[in-house]
């Protein structure tokens, strides 16, 4: 290949890994780096590319390889992902998948152990959710395997961040759990959006299973967890206030719009109620 064709090749190669990982910095990335910065005891404005950088390389790895098993899926729900758009083959995008887990692994130890044992924490998630297909099975299933993936993110992304990249203080450790539990217990809140590509896929989910209770859990889910959080962090009236509120709009919204464009802008009202929730841990 000629060197005048190599930066053209690289921003095409840069175009498609970001088209991976394109839905993510509203719903995942800018959410668990305000959960970072918040959790970790000491995090200085430099810091936030190594915490945004960590968080997507290892949401890559994830994303290539859970796209690499629902490519008819996304050629009809969403056709401009690398691979049903055409700028990346399975097999390209399979030995992509597996190549990314030691870059995780060379950046995480680049930081410290306990960083590294996030990662691979992560990169075993993501091997259970996809090539064993958890994401397949029963919405409790499904629930939790996603709360621990956050967990797992959230926790390195902290490591990341701190002064003391070795080890989590008490706050961010419980942070950490709470978030999880929140997570279980109503983040099949991204499943309205995709009800029909998840029927095409046989999977199970909450809004599938049992639609109409789905609905009416996010909003008792949102206020109880509110009402626990304002207790267990003490806040003062106006920051339980902004809680409750912003638990209660993400709930009726739910309950309100109930089309694929009024569950997409819900769902993003949800990650910034929770991205809200934490900065309070």
């Amino acid at each position: 290949m000629s060197l005048a064709f190599v930066p053209q090749a690289l921003v095409y190669h840069i175009g498609t890994a970001f088209f991976f990982t394109k839905s993510d910095f509203k719903t995942t990335i800018f959410p668990i780096t305000i959960f970072a910065t918040v959790a970790a005891p000491v995090c200085s404005v430099p810091r936030l590319p190594h915490i945004v950088f960590w968080i997507w390389l290892h949401l890559l790895q994830f994303n290539v390889s859970n796209q690499v098993f629902s490519v008819d899926e996304d050629a009809l729900n969403k056709p401009d992902r690398p691979l049903p758009s055409g700028r990346i083959t399975v097999q390209q995008a399979t030995i992509l998948r597996w190549a990314l887990v030691p870059l995780c692994f060379a950046l995480s130890l680049s930081y410290s152990l306990q960083a590294l044992y996030a990662s691979a924490a992560f990169v075993g998630l993501t091997i259970i959710y996809n090539e064993c297909r958890a994401h397949a099975g029963h919405w409790t299933v499904r629930n939790c395997m996603n709360a621990s993936g956050f967990a797992a993110l959230e926790a390195g992304a902290t490591l990341v961040a701190g002064l003391d990249r070795c080890q989590l203080d008490t706050t961010a450790r419980l942070a950490i759990c709470l978030s999880a539990a929140i997570f279980a217990s109503t983040y099949h809140v991204q499943d309205f959006k995709d009800i029909e590509g998840d029927r095409l896929m046989g999977r199970q989910t909450l809004p599938i299973v049992l639609p109409e209770h789905a609905r009416k859990t996010v909003i008792v889910g949102l206020i109880a967890w509110s009402i626990a959080l304002v207790a267990i962090w003490e806040l003062d009236v106006v920051a339980a206030a902004l809680l409750l509120g912003l638990a209660a709009i993400t709930g009726v919204r739910f309950l309100i719009y109930r089309t694929v464009p009024g569950d997409q802008v819900s769902f993003y009202v949800y990650n910034v109620s929770d991205a809200v929730t934490v900065s309070y841990s």
